[in-house]
Formats: C-alpha cells, structure tokens, sequence
C-alpha cells in the first residue's frame, strides 16, 4: 500500500503528469483508441476514479484519497510496465459514440467500416430502408453487427466468426444493445455455416496483416488474439476467400465491403481483374474496397 504523504502525488494534476512522462519514456505504442500520451493518460486516470471522461478540467487539482492515488499508480505501471492496451485494463473500447465491453478474447475494436455505417453507406446504398440482409464476417467483439443494426433497421443481421471466446464477448454486447432478435451469432469458419440466404450486404474487417508487418507489431498488439490479426504472406489469405465466396451470397444489387488497413497494394494485386472502388475514410482511400455482385459473378 502506497503512503501518500511519502509521494508527490495529491492531486489527479500531479498524476497526470506523470502517467504522461512515464508513458513517453516507455516510448508506448497508441493504436487502440488514443493518439498520444496525453489522451491516453487522461483517459485512464479518468476511467480508473469513475468520473467523466469528456471533463478532467473541474478535477484537476482535486485532492485524491490514498486508495485513489494507489489505484492510478497501478494502472499507470500496468500500461507502462506490462505494455497492455488501455481497453483491456478498462474493459471497454468506443467507435464513435458506441460504447463496447472488450477483454483479451478479442482484438481491440477499430475500424474505418464503422466511420461509413452512420451515413448508411451513400450513395452505394440507394434505399437503406430495403435493406433486410447483412452478413458480417469477422466480428470479434461484435461492434460493426450492432452499429450496422442501429442504422439499417428494417435489417437481420448474421454476424459470424471462427472463435467461440470472441462470439460469447460479442453476446455481451449485444444483450447490453438489447439487439438479440436481430443480431445472430454464427460460430463458423467464414461461410462454412452460414445459412443458405441471399445478403443485401457482405461487411468484414478480416485478420489482414501480413507477414512480414506481424514480425514487427508493437508489443501492445502481442496481448491480442493473433488469430484475428495475421492474414498469411501478403495479408490477403482470408480476403481471398471471402470475396471467392461472396458471389453466390449477394443479391443482385448486394455489395461486399472489405477493411485492408495499409495492404492496398496487397489487395490490389491480389484482386486486379476487378478494378476496387475504395471508399473514402477519415485515413485517406486506402483502407477499405467495395465490390458489387455483378463485378463478384462476372469472375465466379
């Protein structure tokens, strides 16, 4: 137990600087959900005292209690020390304004398809109200199946993945959204047990890093399921096969859309006979493809 009066620590001020420094001379890796060690620092000391994490302003040179004080540090020095993303120390990660239970079953959530979903996908989708059919593969956590349910709500959802561990934290999520009549769960290897239906939409954001870039991952992303990051030589041994299998699963006016992260190159050449329309996010035209089905049934 830490003895208050023998640090320099009273305030949450005196804390965040220091979670600040320690994070930076870890030299820490931010790709879950912060972008530096300032956010991240606020976020975690916010979170760990329960208070709100959009105001640290009024908190800041409020007195915190020895308990308070033991219970930062120990965050703080688990991120520093230990390397763990901050959301499976919290055990919740955001995509906008959802909110997500995650722990180490599943990959931290984040995804440029989430960034789409709220416009509904305009103007590839011309009328999200007939929208009835999606299949997503590659859940993990289960975050794009429920924001895909919130915005297209006429629609069923299938939402599958290979990992029973990631299907029961996705459960989670979607008994807290209060989605399970149209959210279901498919424990399957891609299609294998996928239903014998036609889909409106096919949504993914498969394992995709190659090889070579799984060599190099920041030790931050070693705590993650490496199932749901590797994605074979060039990061598209499971991209193959969902867009191979897409084809008969689409409605005829049904579009696949597949998150590549930074192997567009990978993507392109793996796929050239096609000519990939790359959709538009917050990180440029490279991170996610769209293929329709008459494009998919002209090659299968």
């Amino acid at each position: 137990m830490t003895n208050a009066n023998t640090l320099p620590f009273q305030t949450l001020r005196d804390l965040l600087r220091y979670a600040v420094t320690r994070f930076n001379t870890a030299q820490l890796f931010f790709g879950h959900g912060s972008a530096n060690a300032l956010d991240e620092a606020a976020y975690l000391l916010l979170h760990t005292l329960k208070l709100p994490l959009d105001k640290i302003e009024p908190f800041l040179d409020a007195r915190l209690l020895p308990h308070e004080i033991d219970a930062v540090v120990a965050v703080i020095e688990r991120r520093a020390t230990d390397r763990i993303p901050a959301s499976y120390i919290t055990n919740e990660a955001w995509l906008g304004t959802y909110n997500f239970y995650v722990d180490e079953r599943v990959i931290v959530p984040r995804s440029f398809i989430a960034e789409l979903i709220p416009e509904r996908f305009t103007p590839w989708v011309q009328d999200p109200e007939e929208v009835t059919d999606i299949l997503e593969l590659c859940t993990g956590s289960g975050c794009l199946p429920i924001m895909l349910a919130d915005a297209f709500e006429n629609a069923h959802v299938d939402t599958v993945d290979i990992s029973k561990d990631a299907l029961d934290v996705a459960a989670k999520n979607v008994a807290t959204y209060e989605l399970e009549d149209r959210i279901t769960l498919i424990e399957s290897d891609l299609y294998s047990n996928v239903p014998d239906k036609l889909y409106d939409m096919i949504i993914t954001n498969p394992p995709y890093v190659n090889s070579s870039s799984m060599s190099k991952l920041p030790k931050e992303y070693l705590h993650e399921p490496q199932i749901a990051l590797a994605g074979g030589d060039d990061g598209m041994d499971l991209v193959r096969k969902i867009v191979a299998g897409a084809a008969s699963r689409l409605k005829p006016n049904g579009i696949l859309m597949v998150e590549i992260g930074n192997e567009r190159l990978f993507a392109e050449e793996a796929f050239a006979e096609y000519g990939l329309t790359w959709l538009s996010t917050s990180a440029g035209d490279d991170m996610v493809f769209m293929l329709t089905a008459e494009q998919l049934q002209e090659v299968y």
